[in-house]
């Protein structure tokens, strides 16, 4: 019977990590399993508690949003350990990919008897990220904006928060003239609104941002799209929640296995739902480098 240690985020999202993971818990004890709780003060908390259970042979439960799916997820990446999620965040974007069940006795049952797969996951490399691992997606532009003030938002939860934060990004955005080099190739030049590096389809609460991209085919979809004017923006803003946007003339997708993003100024970035630093950045698939029960 497996042994579980979860790590949880009191805070994440709209309702807590501890009333996320309750029934999910009574239900794994009730099989037989055992279960130890972590709270963590902060997400390079979550990184020390996760790294202390897999050391034991424990299963790590992350418990919360893309954050933290991100953050444990991260740094358990090229090691033998074998993470579960138990989805409490906002977006849970990474889960979403996953296509796991939200229902309790379902995702137990999942957790108790799922063989871990491995998954892709993506090193960033940046002045302030060295060598940092994330699941999800790497995206630089009016979305790590919007992003912020999501996160930033005290008033509106889950995808309110998003379509504001979207919003107030969108009025006051001016256009980048980015800079993608794939695998070494000749340098792309553009303006645009953003550059996304998806390893998982899906970011901003549910957005199929890059509809064919998988966490485990070894390769980076980059979505970008370009200058368009702003009422139209607000249009595709609507259509990546089907991923109509790829329809659009604006919307380009690039593969590789490593993309650098440059732009002209200095553009935040973010990672798995988390913006704390500033382009450029390079990123780096590293296929099949995490055990995830799916």
């Amino acid at each position: 019977m497996r042994q579980f240690t979860a790590v949880v985020n009191p805070a994440a999202g709209s309702s807590s990590g501890t009333a996320a993971l309750l029934p999910v818990a009574r239900l794994l004890r009730e099989a037989g399993a055992g279960l130890d709780t972590r709270y963590s003060r902060s997400l390079d908390h979550a990184r020390e508690l996760a790294l202390q259970a897999a050391s034991q042979g424990r299963v790590v439960l992350a418990v919360g949003g893309d954050g933290m799916a991100g953050a444990v997820g991260g740094v358990l990446s090229g090691t033998d350990a074998v993470l579960g999620l138990v989805p409490s965040g906002r977006g849970n974007d990474f889960a979403r990919a996953l296509a796991l069940p939200t229902d309790p006795a379902a995702l137990s049952e999942l957790l108790l008897g799922a063989e871990p797969r491995a998954v892709d996951t993506i090193r960033v490399d940046s002045a302030v990220h060295d060598g940092v691992s994330v699941l999800g997606s790497v995206y630089a532009g009016v979305d790590a904006v919007a992003n912020r003030y999501a996160n930033q938002s005290r008033l509106l939860r889950g995808a309110a928060s998003y379509y504001a934060g979207g919003a107030r990004a969108v009025a006051g955005w001016r256009p980048a003239a980015y800079r993608i080099t794939v695998d070494g190739g000749e340098a792309r030049e553009l303006r645009g609104y953003t550059v996304v590096a998806a390893n998982s389809g899906f970011y901003g609460f549910g957005r199929r941002v890059a509809p064919d991209a998988r966490v485990d085919d070894g390769l980076l979809d980059v979505v970008v799209i370009r200058h368009a004017p702003k009422r139209l923006f607000f249009t595709m803003m609507n259509e990546l929640k089907t991923g109509a946007h790829m329809g659009r003339p604006q919307v380009e997708v690039l593969r590789g296995k490593e993309i650098r993003i440059e732009a002209d100024r200095g553009l935040p970035y973010g990672a798995d739902g988390e913006v704390d630093a500033t382009l450029p950045v390079t990123v780096r698939v590293q296929p099949g480098a995490l055990h995830v029960l799916r």
